[in-house]
């Protein structure tokens, strides 16, 4: 229960931080191009990448502050930093077909799956 927790207090913060984030980017930059939501991914994916490290070698593994600041925080976040590290990890086991099937799939099914739920909502949401 106290996992359950620790996600879901990091989880809301991290997706107020994504929504403040996203706000501040797109009062400077404009509606033009989702420069709010590459932002937010990419410095997610750097912050991902430094707490996996500091956890690996400084943190001695604390499960709990993993799982607030890991998967709570910065999975409500962007849910972007944990398609990284998860390819990186791939990359670094030299599972490199696997690390492309993933990217791959990833990509190209929830693409899939968004343009498939736009298409049933078309159809039988009330105009």
């Amino acid at each position: 229960m106290n996992g359950i927790i620790c996600v879901a207090v990091g989880g809301a913060l991290g997706a107020s931080a994504r929504y403040v984030a996203g706000l501040a980017i797109i009062r400077m930059t404009g509606y033009g191009f989702p420069y709010g939501t590459i932002g937010v991914n990419v410095f997610g994916s750097l912050l991902m990448g430094l707490l996996v490290g500091w956890l690996t070698h400084r943190a001695g593994g604390d499960e709990n502050l993993r799982l607030f600041l890991g998967t709570g925080l910065l999975g409500g976040f962007t849910t972007f930093s944990a398609f990284s590290v998860d390819t990186v990890m791939l990359y670094q086991r030299k599972a490199y077909g696997l690390m492309t099937a993933y990217v791959s799939a990833s990509v190209g099914l929830s693409l899939a799956a968004l343009v498939i739920g736009l298409l049933i909502m078309r159809k039988f949401a009330p105009a």
